[in-house]
């Protein structure tokens, strides 16, 4: 556990000293976000932030290397260089759209192309569950992963749309997926993990941006940033739910690590929750699914009346109960869990819609006091005519 912390301090605190000048780097070659209808910002900012964290991760990878308990990872087999050349490849086409606003259909081409490449190179989703452990044909596999980074680079995208929002919420969904695999690497004769190797980099680079990403934001992480989250998760669950012996895992745990659809969408709630609405939203309005507009998770939570750092804290305060919520089941019975689950929701609907009722409720009690005057002079008014 002590290296797995080392690794994610040196991805932090490479990300976090780099940072700056990725700023300055944006700002002279002219990749500053303008003010558009839909932004919350109000100052035009630089992004390509994503630079940043993937100069974190390198380096942590680096580390990783050179560090015996978890350098074997890196010994016969490519893996963990196919995950590094895809980030590179991704986070290039995130700074690309950073600078030049791509086509939604390029930008979508070029992280499909750079899926199947990743998937091809060797990170795939070998077996699914569905029943018995079901081995899947080469073409399925690649086109089943490609289709989930696809999918969950996009849903990082959708949801960054606040200050520190996209990275807190990759951050705690990194961290319960590094615990869960971490638990299964237990009943291997090695704790090491290449999918809690990648978590730990990957929470320790969001952790260290965010430092610079926190409202008001100095750097905004742009597409590059987006989109380099999004893929890395997801590398890290495929390699999680895709190499596992069925028979070495405890009954208890085999339901949520070989769910390879479902532990994305478990911890990436928020994010898939906010993609589907828009995509159902804009196509009922007869326009592209990538359509932009103000009516995202985020903005809804400005609307109610949160400021932007309230927000942000409730939405992470969410994701976290989703993505923790399902952690638990691993420790505790199912119906302490789903009572927990319950009280921890309630609190946070009351915290959401807090805003809203303290500006609402004074609002009801004088259209009562209102509506109760009009029936009093209603009443005096018959009962003068009365008489």
């Amino acid at each position: 556990m002590r290296v797995y912390l080392f690794i994610a301090a040196i991805a932090g605190g490479a990300t976090w000293l780099v940072t700056p000048l990725i700023r300055h780097l944006a700002i002279k070659i002219g990749a500053v976000g303008r003010v558009r209808a839909r932004d919350v910002h109000t100052v035009p900012t630089p992004r390509m932030g994503g630079l940043g964290m993937l100069f974190g991760f390198a380096v942590a990878m680096m580390f990783a290397y050179r560090i015996p308990f978890v350098g074997g990872l890196f010994q016969g087999s490519s893996q963990m260089w196919v995950v590094l050349a895809g980030a590179v490849m991704i986070c290039l086409l995130g700074m690309a759209d950073d600078l030049w606003d791509l086509d939604w259909m390029l930008k979508l081409a070029g992280q499909l192309l750079i899926s199947v490449f990743v998937a091809w190179g060797g990170l795939q989703i070998i077996s699914l569950p569905l029943g018995s452990l079901v081995t899947a044909s080469p073409s399925i596999s690649i086109t089943i992963t490609a289709v989930l980074i696809v999918a969950s680079i996009n849903a990082v995208n959708f949801v960054d749309g606040l200050d520190g929002l996209a990275s807190g919420i990759v951050a705690i969904g990194g961290i319960a997926f590094a615990i869960y695999s971490y638990i299964i690497a237990r009943s291997s004769p090695s704790y090491a993990s290449t999918a809690t190797l990648i978590d730990v980099m990957l929470v320790g680079i969001c952790v260290g941006f965010i430092l610079h990403n926190w409202h008001p934001a100095k750097l905004f992480m742009g597409d590059s940033g987006s989109m380099l989250l999004g893929y890395l998760i997801t590398c890290a669950s495929i390699v999680m739910t895709g190499r596992l012996d069925p028979a070495s895992i405890h009954a208890s745990v085999y339901l949520p690590v070989f769910m390879p659809i479902l532990l994305p969408v478990l911890v990436l709630f928020l994010p898939v929750l906010d993609m589907c609405m828009a995509i159902v939203r804009r196509l009922r309005k007869g326009q592209s699914p990538m359509h932009p507009d103000r009516m995202h998770l985020h903005h809804r939570m400005l609307k109610i009346g949160h400021t932007t750092q309230g927000a942000v804290l409730i939405l992470w305060g969410w994701a976290a109960l989703i993505a923790f919520g399902s952690l638990t089941i691993l420790f505790f019975e199912a119906r302490y869990v789903a009572v927990g689950f319950v009280i921890a929701a309630a609190a946070l609907t009351v915290a959401t819609m807090y805003p809203y009722l303290r500006r609402r409720i004074p609002e009801i009690r004088e259209e009562n006091a209102a509506l109760e005057a009009a029936r009093h002079a209603g009443r005096k008014r018959r009962d003068g005519e009365g008489e």
